[in-house]
């Protein structure tokens, strides 16, 4: 693999796989490193040698020294931006990144624009689980609150940025 491809690795807080998947790298902006991937892109799951296939074109922001990603898909995809609330992404090498997911995701749709955050009983069942520290739990929480208004407001990236870098995965 070299650093036109990257490596996506996504753990729990107790270390177990949560999501495995490569993107390519279409550049960096102010908001971070952009990756993208074609429709048929596959991605493994957390559980033991499951998968999918994506359906849709998609781009990913990995920002830097935020506590979240941001993928935003095309259609057919029913919604526009999903964002993980995670730990700060730590590049290993320029062909991987790893984070922690802590479970909080907040999402918009395509028709309508309707956001929300999802899973926050996955959260308060992993606080527990995982026993979080009280200030990841602050951070997450805050984190998800100020995506929920970026997103509400279409503030950059969650804007027309996106729709750029997301235009130039159509070519593929």
């Amino acid at each position: 693999m070299d650093a036109t491809e990257v490596l996506i690795s996504v753990h729990k807080y107790d270390g177990s796989p949560h999501r495995r998947h490569c993107m390519g790298r279409l550049g960096e902006d102010e908001h971070g490193v952009w990756l993208g991937a074609p429709v048929g892109t596959v991605c493994s799951t957390g559980t033991e040698g499951a998968t999918y296939t994506t359906r849709e074109a998609r781009v990913m922001l990995i920002p830097r020294d935020a506590w979240w990603t941001g993928l935003f898909q095309a259609a057919p995809a029913r919604l526009d931006a999903y964002c993980d609330v995670t730990t700060p992404p730590r590049w290993l090498h320029p062909g991987e990144v790893t984070m922690i997911d802590l479970d909080l995701d907040v999402c918009r749709t395509r028709d309508g624009g309707t956001v929300f955050v999802d899973d926050e009983d996955e959260f308060a069942d992993h606080q527990v689980r995982y026993s979080y520290p009280s200030d990841v739990i602050a951070r997450a929480t805050t984190t998800a609150e100020q995506l929920r208004a970026a997103l509400t407001g279409d503030v950059e990236p969650f804007g027309s940025c996106r729709r750029s870098w997301l235009a130039r995965m159509s070519a593929y």
